[in-house]
């Protein structure tokens, strides 16, 4: 794994929102692919497939089906448009989120993927920023990436790489993009970098986890 190439792939945005009269923020990721859209969508749609560059899911993959990650979150699929749009509620730890996945063509032969995490303002998000949640995403698109371009590989092992220098520098990297990416919407510098680290840490297996 290269830290620098995976870091400067993804593009990062973070923004003020609303659902159902509460403040959100949208927290959302672009990265673009070598590959075609219909291949991209069924690499982020199907089963088999998704337990190769993220983790094993249950469940019915269809509009109005219950999906479950093993040891992760679990929803409901509330819309599916192949070969474009999905989204679906993230319920984890009694906590209800919002994830939508857009697939659209890029330059020539390469797709470009959103991926767009509402979830409700909170303590958590004080402390922690986007990156709480940003970071764990792009993680999952670099192994996505690693599917994309080699597909009959097995998964990366994620504990091995978050202890080698190249993960530790990956990990650095992806919280102060995201620290960036809260100042540029508005937030406190000082604020978004101390959560940054805060974040950092915890994906590093330092002390000062979140939750």
């Amino acid at each position: 794994m290269e830290p620098a190439c995976n870091l400067h792939a993804v593009q990062r945005t973070v923004a003020k929102s609303e659902r159902d009269g509460r403040p959100t923020r949208a927290v959302a990721l672009v990265r673009t692919y070598e590959t075609s859209v219909v291949n991209l969508w069924d690499a982020v749609t199907n089963a088999e497939r998704i337990a190769r560059w993220f983790l094993p899911v249950s469940g019915e993959l269809k509009l109005g089906g219950r999906y479950q990650l093993e040891g992760n979150a679990g929803g409901t699929i509330t819309a599916c448009e192949p070969p474009t749009h999905l989204a679906l509620t993230w319920e984890f730890a009694d906590d209800v989120s919002w994830v939508e996945v857009d697939v659209a063509d890029a330059r020539a032969g390469q797709a470009r993927l959103m991926l767009t995490h509402v979830f409700c303002d909170s303590p958590h998000y004080t402390e922690y920023g986007p990156g709480a949640t940003g970071v764990g995403w792009e993680l999952g698109l670099v192994g996505l990436a690693i599917h994309l371009e080699r597909p009959e590989e097995p998964m990366f092992d994620e504990a091995e790489l978050m202890a080698s220098p190249q993960g530790k520098a990956f990990i650095s990297g992806s919280s102060n993009g995201w620290a960036q990416a809260a100042i540029k919407n508005g937030e406190d510098a000082a604020a978004a970098r101390a959560a940054a680290e805060r974040t950092a840490a915890f994906y590093r297996g330092e002390p000062n986890e979140p939750g």
